[in-house]
């Protein structure tokens, strides 16, 4: 389901920028500063530093000596032909999202409310609104989480833009989990 937690000590090779988590703020890390790499999940990754927990953006995963393996857009401008968006594979990375506390995904979490596909009017290509929620609405990972949801469908062959909007009603609540996700954070 999610990929294992660590808990790993090291040196960042350079300044890079985080957002502490659960407030959202943007920080800077310096260079030579000692992180605990505590998960890595979609392609990120959650630190704790000073006491704090972050997250590192996984294109920044060169400064904790790891591989930079954020998916790469897909679409438009790249030559590729645009034709029919495969709704599975957005799904397919939409698992992919994480809250950065949570070890599953946005999905499983029944974080996600509404998937639309907007087909181009000449077929080729479409644009994909995801209408998705966050487990409390204070949370001040939601604009992070929501811009990885937004670069992420974006990856998808032939989506031509990805919009995400964030919304608060039904509430969210623990029954909206997948029965695996509910096992998986000791909820049965």
């Amino acid at each position: 389901m999610s990929e294992p937690q660590t808990r790993e000590l090291v040196n960042l090779k350079r300044d890079t920028s985080a957002t502490l988590v659960p407030s959202g703020d943007p920080i800077t890390l310096k260079k030579g500063q000692e992180v605990i790499i505590t998960q890595k999940l979609g392609g990120n990754y959650t630190v704790i530093v000073l006491g704090n927990m972050a997250l590192i953006d996984g294109s920044n995963g060169d400064a904790l000596g790891k591989s930079t393996d954020r998916p790469q857009p897909q679409t438009g401008g790249n030559g590729q032909e645009l034709g029919k968006v495969d709704e599975m594979l957005i799904w397919d990375q939409l698992k992919t999202c994480f809250d950065p506390e949570i070890p599953v995904n946005i999905v499983d979490l029944g974080l996600v409310y509404d998937l639309q596909i907007i087909p181009a009017d000449d077929g080729r290509g479409a644009e994909v609104t995801v209408k998705m929620t966050l487990t409390a609405p204070g949370c001040g990972m939601g604009d992070s989480i929501a811009q990885d949801v937004q670069q992420k469908v974006e990856s998808v062959p032939s989506v031509t833009d990805a919009k995400v909007e964030l919304v608060w009603d039904p509430t969210w609540n623990q029954s909206m989990m997948t029965e695996a996700a509910r096992l998986q954070l000791g909820f049965m």
